[in-house]
């Protein structure tokens, strides 16, 4: 039997070594690899496109290295492709922050910023960080794991979808925002599951066996 292989792919933003180390957790026996090159995301099962940082700096790196259409690519094949945080926010069409940033555009929806809405008359306070309840809908990604469990979360700005048809879980900050969104073999989260301990280790070992199908 083949050896399971996940790429996650490095383009210069975030601790892509936690996501390794909890996937390597939940599955010994899968090869983990941290990588800019196409050819080994091309050639590897599954796919994840972690990130943190400001979205400027992001999308910059992925037009210089040409990712946006490497991922058009890896989803147009059928492979399960996981975003996590700011891989999630890429993937849409437009970002508020750093005044205004084009994201890749795979998925319709833009990022808006937290701090624009008021609680009780104050400004929200950003970022956006610890642990809230998330709220699911059906997915297979959320194989054992409870309804309003817990995950880890740090982000000022947050996914609004334009398709309600492609939420997956929502979350509330005074505001409620889409947590998760699903379209085919493409799932994507706002919250860290390498750092959301059980329930987000548990994520991670549904992407490892999920088929891509909803």
């Amino acid at each position: 039997m083949t050896r399971q292989t996940v790429a996650v792919i490095d383009y210069g933003m975030g601790n892509l070594h936690s996501v390794a180390s909890a996937l390597s957790h939940v599955a010994p026996d899968t090869r983990v690899i941290v990588t800019d090159d196409p050819t080994q995301v091309a050639d590897a099962h599954r796919v994840i496109f972690p990130g943190v940082g400001a979205i400027r700096d992001c999308m910059a790196e992925i037009n210089r290295l040409g990712f946006g259409q490497l991922l058009r690519e890896q989803i147009a094949t059928g492979k399960p492709v996981l975003g996590i945080c700011v891989g999630m926010q890429a993937l849409m069409e437009y970002s508020e922050e750093n005044n205004g940033v084009a994201c890749i555009g795979i998925l319709p929806g833009q990022v808006k910023f937290f701090g624009e809405h008021l609680q009780d008359g104050v400004p929200l306070k950003v970022p956006h960080m610890g642990w809230n309840q998330v709220e699911q809908n059906p997915h297979p990604l959320w194989a054992d794991i409870p309804q309003s469990s817990r995950f880890y979360f740090v982000h000022s700005y947050y996914v609004h979808a334009q398709d309600r048809q492609l939420v997956a879980a929502t979350c509330d900050y005074g505001v409620r925002f889409d947590a998760a969104l699903a379209r085919d073999n493409l799932f994507a989260v706002q919250f860290h599951p390498e750092k959301s301990h059980t329930a987000g280790l548990q994520l991670l070992k549904n992407f490892l066996h999920w088929d891509g199908k909803a």
